[in-house]
């Protein structure tokens, strides 16, 4: 018998080489995609526990009146920050992949010329408009919030950098320059400082609070940036540049509505919560969400590891490529979550503790809340998914819906509920969030998103 009887048609030496180039790429991207959001989420972490400490000194040094205040403050700087740059920074993670892949350097060398210091310029424009609304609207705005807000402000141009910067980091791949900055140094900075003040024997008011946070801000932004320039020098050959300002605009204005949408969801809470309870509830509120602020830091790294793989596998026409990706984050988000969140439900009356007296009111609001944030991973990334494949409408629209689910219920609820209300009315919204992003992605792009579903 013919050895050669027992060859499969259509075997060659080639093709079995050609298939085992295939198979390694794609063991490779899955590979490089688990290992940076692995990275991103053990810098998160890292950054949840630095930023966690830096919050218990800053409750117990300045207590729940002052402590309240300086939340509130932040979260606007917070909001402000990521929507000043109208949705530009964060499509890096679209552009970059495309222009890489069709090998056109020189729309790649404007986009990211261009890129930082438009951000910048926006944000910069954002703050004086809210210095100016904050100064002139002393009617609405209460006094003991006017200098904070005026202080706060001054971060918001160079969060708008950093957005543009993280996101250019994470297009490359470079997690470490993405994060480490303004995750881990930021934190360190302020504690450091905060420390400082205290042993001074000063007393850390929210104005003081939020100065050393800004101080750090500006710091670590100003080191993410050398990095990053020192990094694209390597990587990116000189040459012509090429701009499209107009395309450019037009694509990311979907995307500053969705983001716009995503960060008033998850901020809507706290700045409604003021018109209702003082800064002391406000404070309680705050404390309960950031202790489980590590179980979406999970969501947070695999969405910073799969953006620009979900960007790359639809410019490449990979479509089986970019579902079973997509089923993959799905998993590497929920199951994760889930064990975190039963992690720190059982830890949550010892942590609220460390935040000081009266704090421990809100564990039954840290169930609530898991709710949602458990609803939300079920899916995994899918409004990346969305958004880096053109459908970035969609994402708006899921967004707007629940915003409005959010800010309809807290303004029903917190009135009579209180902080109650308004955890109630956040987990509804992150609710309606995740069963309109399954609905859409499923009905445009034909991939099912969901954690339990079925595999082929």
């Amino acid at each position: 018998m013919s050895i050669s009887g027992t060859v499969p048609r259509g075997f060659s030496l080639a093709s079995l080489k050609a298939r085992l180039r295939a198979k390694l790429a794609q063991d490779s991207d899955v590979s490089l995609a688990q290992r940076v959001a692995g990275n991103a989420f053990l810098i998160r972490v890292t950054s949840a526990a630095l930023a966690f400490a830096a919050q218990i000194m800053l409750a117990r040094w300045m207590g729940q009146y002052e402590y309240g205040i300086y939340v509130y403050v932040w979260t606007w700087v917070l909001v402000l920050g990521n929507l000043a740059p109208l949705g530009i920074a964060y499509s890096a993670a679209r552009f970059i992949p495309q222009y890489v892949v069709a090998n056109d350097g020189d729309r790649l060398r404007g986009f990211l010329r261009i890129l930082g210091w438009l951000c910048f310029a926006l944000g910069a424009t954002a703050a004086a408009i809210g210095a100016f609304m904050v100064v002139t609207l002393n009617t609405i705005v209460p006094p003991h919030y006017v200098t904070p807000f005026l202080v706060g402000l001054l971060c918001v141009p160079v969060f708008a950098l950093s957005s543009a910067q993280d996101a250019t980091s994470r297009a490359h791949n470079w997690i470490n320059v993405a994060l480490i900055p303004v995750y881990i140094a930021q934190p360190l900075c302020i504690i450091a400082g905060v420390v400082i003040i205290h042993e001074f024997g000063v007393t850390i008011t929210a104005q003081i609070a939020l100065l050393i946070a800004v101080t750090a801000f500006w710091l670590c932004v100003a080191i993410q940036l050398v990095l990053l320039q020192s990094r694209l020098a390597r990587t990116i050959e000189r040459g012509p540049r090429r701009y499209e300002m107009k395309s450019w605009i037009k694509t990311s204005l979907p995307n500053f509505l969705v983001d716009g949408f995503f960060f008033m969801l998850t901020s809507v809470d706290v700045l409604l919560l003021q018109m209702f309870v003082g800064p002391d509830q406000v404070a309680v509120y705050f404390a309960a969400s950031k202790i489980l602020a590590l179980v979406a830091f999970v969501y947070f790294a695999v969405s910073s590891a799969s953006a620009h793989r979900f960007s790359q596998y639809h410019h490449a026409g990979e479509k089986a490529r970019l579902a079973a990706f997509a089923a993959a984050t799905a998993r590497w988000t929920f199951w994760p979550s889930l064990i975190f969140a039963l992690a720190l439900l059982a830890l949550g009356i010892p942590f609220l503790r460390l935040f000081g007296q009266g704090f421990t009111a809100g564990y039954p609001l840290m169930f609530i809340l898991a709710f949602g944030l458990l609803a939300r991973a079920s899916i995994g990334p899918a409004e990346r998914l969305l958004s880096m494949v053109g459908e970035q409408r969609y994402s708006a629209l899921i967004y707007g819906c629940a915003l409005a689910v959010s800010i309809g219920g807290c303004l029903a609820l917190a009135p009579v509920f209180g902080v109650v209300g308004a955890a109630v009315a956040t987990a509804a919204a992150i609710v309606t969030e995740a069963a309109l992003l399954f609905y859409f992605v499923r009905r445009r792009l034909g991939i099912n998103v969901f954690v339990l579903a079925r595999r082929a």
